[in-house]
């Protein structure tokens, strides 16, 4: 794979280096990068440059530098959200691309230019997204405006620890002397003053295409992002191990994600480590409600053949709404199913009432979203124990969701809530807010 310079001009006249890599069919990705990275030093770093081929694998990739530093022209002097949003619509129209995936590890103009040209994006990925700048602020770090502009040498160390605090000592010595060979002190100063202000609440609605945010566990709390993925009417979040610099030591990993979001839709997220995978899922617990009483009225043996034609077709209903069933969690222990996303949970607790109905078993239903550890075909982890939790509170024909698959699925799920307040739920040492689904 070669990576092959070119420019074009802005609509308000500023050249913008890009790059094209390889020459794969299909549909193209455009990579929207941070403002703080050069695609030809990246290109010369192996473990950067390993990420961009991971990414170019089997489709176009294409990568540009953000006006004022790098390749582009470096005297500007507009840096608004329309100006930086204009770098991406040049080098889209330059190249002709009438429909393409965008993978955003910038996600404030990545979201800017999806909400404004939704009918050319198909799919979107963002990068530890954010809806204010006050979100990421780092409150050791001071006036990082000031820093940025008056004592670079410190505001550079800050950055390459703070995004790689795992290291290794290599990529940091590298994203430390990238930005100082890529970038102005004055120009990063006026993208940090931008970046720290900017607020994109209002355009998250404005979203239609299907998205995937991506959060590493080690910079901050996933707080940001989860708030992101609820504001977007069809988005999933997942859990990445590691930090920033995941992306960079580990590319098969980061790019087998976003190749099989933008491929299908689906999210598998690879495992790691000896203990197994650890992810940001959507879990839904069932079980039939008065079990014990319909024993004793049916007998064991019409109990059982009718639990297990119960349990048949709640499994065709997790499998048509995107989920998994886990293996050995038969009606009786109750069922238990996985999501990549909270509405696709939802969606599937009413088709299993449904099929609760059609059978005379009324079951009651809890849906909880957080992390789990993956064994095999199995999972595990304190989010498991509260989707149980949550269903033994639902009544029969009920579904009830944790405060968190509310936030994550208030906008997609077509559906709407009943707060029924916090409940104290056995083995957990918090209350928990939960809510009824109601169909609207």
């Amino acid at each position: 794979m070669e990576q092959q310079i070119g420019y074009c001009t802005t609509s308000d006249g500023v050249r913008i280096a890009f790059a094209t890599y390889g020459e794969a069919k299909g549909r193209p990705l455009v990579l929207v990068e941070s403002w703080y990275y050069s695609q030809t030093l990246e290109w010369a770093f192996p473990p950067a440059r390993g990420l961009l081929e991971q990414l170019g694998k089997g489709r176009p990739l294409v990568t540009y530098d953000r006006r004022g530093k790098a390749a582009s022209q470096r005297d500007v002097d507009d840096f608004s959200m329309e100006a930086q949003v204009s770098d991406v619509s040049a080098v889209v129209d330059h190249l002709a691309l009438d429909r393409f995936d965008m993978l955003g590890f910038d996600p404030v103009i990545s979201v800017a230019y999806a909400a404004h040209h939704a009918e050319r994006v198909s799919r979107l990925v963002l990068w530890m997204p954010y809806t204010r700048g006050g979100e990421i602020r780092v409150p050791e770090a001071g006036d990082v405006v000031e820093l940025a502009r008056n004592h670079w040498p410190a505001y550079r160390r800050m950055m390459a620890t703070s995004g790689f605090p795992t290291g290794p000592l290599e990529l940091q010595r590298w994203f430390s002397n990238m930005m100082r060979d890529a970038i102005s002190p004055q120009v990063a100063a006026r993208y940090v003053e931008f970046e720290t202000s900017v607020d994109i609440s209002g355009l998250l609605p404005e979203l239609r295409m299907p998205t995937l945010v991506v959060h590493p566990r080690g910079p901050r709390p996933a707080t940001a992002s989860q708030k992101v993925a609820a504001s977007i009417s069809d988005a999933r979040i997942v859990a990445l191990e590691g930090d920033t610099g995941t992306v960079f030591l580990e590319p098969t990993r980061m790019a087998g994600i976003v190749h099989e979001f933008l491929d299908s839709g689906r999210v598998t997220v690879p495992a790691v480590g000896r203990s197994g995978s650890s992810s940001m899922t959507a879990i839904l617990f069932a079980d039939i409600a008065d079990s014990t009483a319909l024993t004793e009225r049916l007998g064991d043996a019409a109990f059982r053949d009718k639990a297990r034609e119960l349990d048949e077709a709640l499994r065709r209903a997790i499998s048509s709404n995107g989920g998994t069933a886990i293996d050995g969690k038969l009606l009786g222990d109750g069922v238990l199913a996985t999501f990549g996303a909270a509405r696709e949970a939802i969606a599937c607790a009413s088709a299993i009432h449904d099929a609760g109905s059609q059978a005379e078993l009324a079951l009651h239903v809890g849906i909880h979203a957080g992390d789990v550890i993956r064994e095999a075909n199995n999972v595990y982890g304190g989010a498991v124990n509260i989707a149980s939790r949550i269903s033994g509170e639902a009544a029969a024909g009920e579904t009830l969701v944790s405060a968190t698959v509310r936030d994550l699925a208030r906008t997609s799920a077509g559906v709407s809530f009943e707060d029924r307040g916090e409940c104290e739920l056995k083995g957990v040492s918090e209350p928990v807010r939960v809510y009824a689904v109601r169909s609207e």
